[in-house]
Formats: structure tokens, C-alpha cells, sequence
């Protein structure tokens, strides 16, 4: 038998090597290491609901774990149920018919599905608009696809939006992914922007791909639409929807895609290959927490809105002015004058006074000068990270 070595190295592939650390990924390590050494950190960081998950839906799921036919492979397409009930729920949240067979599809959390739809789209070279700062999967996503990159920068100055202007001149792009609410400036679009966006998009043959996560996180009453609400938007849009943010349930993984009919079916296309559907439990627990009392959704809004005033009010009595969001649980705030740049405010806020943010550079090179900080946690707590960083301001 030979016993011959050699110099054989295991290796990342190209496509793992041209990302970036993935952001939250890091900020958690960061924060690990500071509580392992045993300081009280406020994690500002990182957009995880703090709040239990509603208890119907948790009933709703220890029932139907209890069934031994919810014990074998769920179905690809979901339980037909499931997608009526959500046909029913977007009916009445926007006033847009959905067909459950063909334009909507489960899945194990709108992050996933999100990462497997360029894989049904994308060819290798083709070109991607992502708007930045921008939430970090959508990179990785086109990445796996070795799709090409291109960045549109979105600019405070026109309210987080991407210029339609911008996106006329485009050439040879063959999708664009926006999201608004936005992750992580919080701004919104309305429904002229969607009216402008899908006009262009249709003009240049450009598939859009929006991902409206944060849709039920609103405040003061002003509603975020759907850009399927659009006339035409169904001929070359994909939405993204998740339970995660409306119902607690970031830790169930379970959301939605719907949209056009093709986009949908090339996505569920790539899942047949890459897995075996949502556990039914979890789908029939996300029935329930489609028919539940909508004065508890109501009730998570206002203690968002609650704890967004304690911390721009809080900010604002030590010197840092900063704008609401009018959606979404973050507030997209300019850096300090005394720092240089994200990074070194955001190191300053954890070695200083033990408080987590996000720096904004980690979003896109349009975040640089701005940190994200997130209202996933209690108000007592937003109360004390003021009174932290009032010694550091």
C-alpha cells in the first residue's frame, strides 16, 4: 500500500470566495465575544422580533405535529390550503386576485426563496441591478447564479429611491431587485413609484423582483403597497412575502412568492431540485396566523412605533437628529460628526458604551456615513442604550 502525501488543499469555491464575510454573521460573532467576557450588551444590531410568537399559532402547530400525516414529505407546492388562505389574505390586504395553483408558492422563508429564484432566471453573465444599500443576500444570490453585478445607488436626497431616469438608461439588464419597505433605510414607495418602475421594466424587458418582507411593520397609518397592485405588474414581477416579521416568526422559516406565473413556476422548479417543501405543521400553523385577530397586528405596530419614538426622541435630546421611519423596524441614522466613518462609529458604540449597531458600508457603498439600528428589543432597554450613548456623544 502506498503511503505517498501530497500537497492536496481543499478550497472554497470562486463563487464563495467572491463574497464578502456575510454581515450579520459577524456582528453576531462580535457580540458573542463581548457577552462571553461578560459585559451587558444592547443588541441593536441585527433585526430578530423579540416578542413571542402569537400563541394560535403556536397551538395550531402542536396540533398538527400531532397528526401522523403531516409526519411524511410535505408537498412541493405547499398544502393546498395554505396557498387560498393567502390568496384570501393578499386579496384583502391589496385588492389583487391571485391564482393559488400557479401564482403563489410557499417557501421554507421568503431568504430562501430569494436565493434560488436567480438559479431558475439567471444565465451565467447576465446582468443584475441591485439598489444599494441593499440587504446582503440579495448579492449572494445573484453570485450563486454568476449573474453580473450592477450597482444603482440609492441617494437620501430622493428619499431612498431609485431615479427612474437612472433606470432608463440601463442597457442589457436582464433583472432588478428593489425592496420597500426598505431593508436597511426603512423608506417606502409608493404607488406612482411601482406605476413608474413597472412601466420601464415592461419597455426594456427587465423582470423586477421585489421583496416585501416588511409590508405589516407600518406606522401613522400609511399603509405599503404591493407593486402587483400595478396594472401589468403580473407580466414581469415576482413578489416576496414572510411571516417572520408580521407574526414573530423569523425561527419557523416560512414565507411566500407570488407574482407571475413564470417567474413563480421557474422558482419552484429550483426548489423541486433543492428540497422537499415546507413541514405541514409549520404551513397549517401559517393558516392560522393568516386568520388571526388583526388587533394583535395592530398591537405590534404600535409597539414599534413605541419604542421608534423612545429612541429618535432619546437621540434627538442628546444632539443626534435624526428622521422616523414610516415603515419597517429601523432607524437609518448619519453618523455622528465625530467619527470618520461607519465602522469606527459603530466599533466605538460596542468598546464604548457595549451597544450593537450595524454599520451601513455593510450594506453597499451607498450605506457608508449611516448605521441601522433595529427596535427588536424592549423599550427599557432602548431607554438605557440613550443613556450609554449620551456619555460616548
Amino acid at each position: 500500500m502506498s503511503t505517498e502525501t501530497t500537497d492536496f488543499k481543499i478550497e472554497f469555491s470562486d463563487r464563495l470566495k467572491a463574497l464578502p464575510p456575510y454581515l450579520f454573521v459577524e456582528i453576531d460573532k462580535a457580540k458573542r465575544a463581548a457577552i462571553a467576557e461578560g459585559r451587558d450588551i444592547i443588541n441593536l444590531g441585527v433585526g430578530d422580533p423579540d416578542q413571542r410568537t402569537h400563541q394560535p399559532i403556536i397551538d395550531a402547530l402542536k396540533t398538527a405535529s400531532e397528526d401522523v400525516n403531516n409526519h411524511h414529505y410535505p408537498f412541493d407546492a405547499g398544502v393546498p390550503q395554505l396557498r387560498i388562505e393567502i390568496a384570501q389574505w393578499f386579496k384583502k390586504r391589496f385588492g389583487v386576485e391571485l391564482d393559488p395553483p400557479t401564482e403563489i408558492y410557499p417557501l421554507i422563508g421568503s431568504k430562501e426563496g430569494i436565493a434560488h429564484l436567480p438559479l431558475g432566471i439567471i444565465n451565467p453573465g447576465d446582468k443584475v441591478v441591485l439598489t444599494e444599500p441593499a440587504y446582503p443576500a440579495y448579492q449572494a444570490a445573484v453570485t450563486f447564479a454568476d449573474g453580473k453585478i450592477q450597482y444603482l445607488p440609492l441617494k437620501a436626497g430622493n428619499g431612498w429611491l431609485p431615479r427612474i431616469e437612472d433606470i432608463e438608461a440601463l442597457k442589457n439588464v436582464k433583472a432588478i431587485f428593489v425592496c420597500y419597505p426598505n431593508n436597511p433605510t426603512a423608506a417606502i414607495a409608493n404607488k406612482k413609484f411601482y406605476e413608474q418602475l413597472v412601466a420601464v421594466c415592461k419597455a426594456k424587458g427587465i423582470i423586477i423582483v421585489s421583496d416585501l418582507a416588511y409590508s405589516e411593520v407600518y406606522y401613522d397609518g400609511i399603509k405599503p403597497p404591493s407593486i402587483l397592485e400595478v396594472k401589468g405588474a403580473k407580466d414581469i414581477a415576482i413578489e416576496f412575502h414572510s411571516f417572520s416579521k408580521t407574526y414573530y416568526m423569523t425561527g419557523w422559516r416560512l414565507g411566500w412568492a407570488c407574482g407571475n406565473p413564470t417567474l413563480v413556476a421557474a422558482l419552484a422548479k429550483v426548489k423541486s431540485n433543492c428540497d422537499s417543501g415546507v413541514f405541514n405543521a409549520i404551513q397549517l400553523a401559517g393558516i392560522a396566523a393568516l386568520n388571526m385577530d388583526t388587533q394583535d397586528i395592530d398591537d405590534m405596530r404600535l409597539e414599534y412605533q413605541n419604542r421608534r419614538d423612545a429612541l429618535i426622541n432619546g437621540l434627538r435630546s442628546i444632539g443626534w437628529k435624526i428622521d422616523p421611519p414610516q415603515a419597517a423596524f429601523y432607524v437609518w441614522a448619519k453618523i455622528p460628526s465625530k467619527f470618520s466613518d461607519s465602522m469606527s462609529c459603530a466599533k466605538a458604540f460596542l468598546d464604548q458604551a457595549d451597544i450593537v449597531v450595524t454599520p451601513g458600508n455593510g450594506f453597499g457603498k451607498s450605506g457608508e456615513g449611516y448605521v441601522r439600528m433595529s427596535l427588536t428589543l424592549p423599550i427599557e432597554r432602548i431607554h438605557q442604550a440613550v443613556e450609554r450613548l449620551k456619555k460616548i456623544l
